[in-house]
C-alpha cells in the first residue's frame, strides 16, 4: 500500500482518536482526494483494533503493534515541536528592540548637540574677535605715544579736517575727517602713509557721508615704519598702488 510520508504518523494518531485539531482538519481534507491514505486508514483502524482486545483475544499482528507503537512514541515530540513559546521567551527581542529605538534616538540628540555645539563655538569665537578689534581702536585712541596728525585742506581755507593716531610699534590706525567735500562719482578719497624712507603706503580708502565725515580703522599697515607725513588723494574706487596728483590733504609732524 502507498500512502504520503507526510502522512504517515497522523494516519496512526487519527486512527486512535488524539490527532490535534489543526492536524485532524488537515488529515481530512488530505483524505479526500487520497484513496491510498484512506485505505492505510481503515487498516490502522483494524490493528487498533485488535490492539484492544490483545489482552483477552487473538495477538494483533506484530506489524499492526508496531506501527502504533512508533506512533505514539513519535508523539510526545511532535506534541512538544507545536507548543507555542512562552511569552518570556520573547523579552529579550522585545528588550533588543527597545535598545535599538534607544539607541537611534541617543544618536538623533547627540547629533543636534553637536550641531548646537558649532553653533555656539562659531558665536564665541566671533565675539572675540570683535572684542579684540575693540580693544586695539581703543588702544590707538588712548595711547600716550600714538603720533597724532591733524590734516588740512592743501593751499585753501582749513575747512576740511582730518586726524591720525598712528602707533608704528604694531601698525595701528585710526583717522577721523570731517568737512570733507563728496568725491566724484566712481571716485574714492585713500588715505597715504609717506614714510621717513621709501615710497608713500596706502593707508585705507574712504567716501565721506553726507555731512563730510569718514573713517579709516586700522588698515592692513606694516608694524614698525616710522610715518614722517600722512596725504589723501582721489582715487579710483578700487584704490590705486601709488598716489594720484593732486594731494588734496597732507599733514605732518
Amino acid at each position: 500500500m502507498t500512502t504520503h510520508p507526510q502522512f504517515e504518523e497522523d494516519l496512526a494518531l487519527y486512527a486512535m482518536g488524539v490527532l490535534g485539531e489543526e492536524d485532524r482538519l488537515n488529515l481530512e481534507h488530505h483524505l479526500a482526494d487520497c484513496p491510498s491514505c484512506r485505505r492505510e486508514l481503515e487498516a490502522l483502524r483494524g490493528d487498533s483494533a485488535l490492539l484492544a482486545l490483545s489482552t483477552g483475544g487473538p495477538r494483533p499482528p506484530q506489524r499492526s503493534r508496531e506501527r502504533l507503537m512508533k506512533a505514539i512514541a513519535q508523539e510526545p515530540r511532535r506534541v512538544e515541536a507545536r507548543r507555542s513559546r512562552p511569552w518570556w521567551a520573547l523579552v529579550p527581542a522585545f528588550a533588543a528592540g527597545l535598545l535599538a529605538v534607544l539607541a537611534g534616538w541617543l544618536l538623533t540628540q547627540n547629533s543636534s548637540l553637536k550641531q548646537q555645539v558649532q553653533v555656539l563655538k562659531n558665536r564665541s569665537l566671533k565675539q572675540q574677535a570683535e572684542l579684540q578689534r575693540t580693544r586695539e581702536i581703543v588702544s590707538t585712541l588712548t595711547a600716550t605715544d600714538a603720533m597724532t596728525v591733524t590734516l588740512v585742506a592743501a593751499k585753501t581755507p582749513p575747512q576740511p579736517q582730518g586726524k591720525v593716531m598712528y602707533m608704528k610699534d604694531r601698525g595701528g590706525l585710526i583717522f577721523l575727517a570731517s568737512n570733507l567735500p563728496p568725491v566724484p562719482s566712481q571716485k574714492a578719497y585713500e588715505l597715504w602713509l609717506i614714510p621717513v624712507q621709501g615710497a608713500p603706503m596706502p593707508a585705507g580708502v574712504f567716501k565721506p557721508d553726507t555731512h563730510g565725515s569718514a573713517t579709516v580703522l586700522n588698515p592692513p599697515l606694516t608694524p614698525g615704519v616710522e610715518a614722517k607725513a600722512f596725504a589723501i588723494t582721489v582715487e579710483p574706487e578700487a584704490g590705486s598702488a601709488t598716489p594720484t596728483m593732486p594731494i588734496v590733504m597732507v599733514g605732518g609732524e
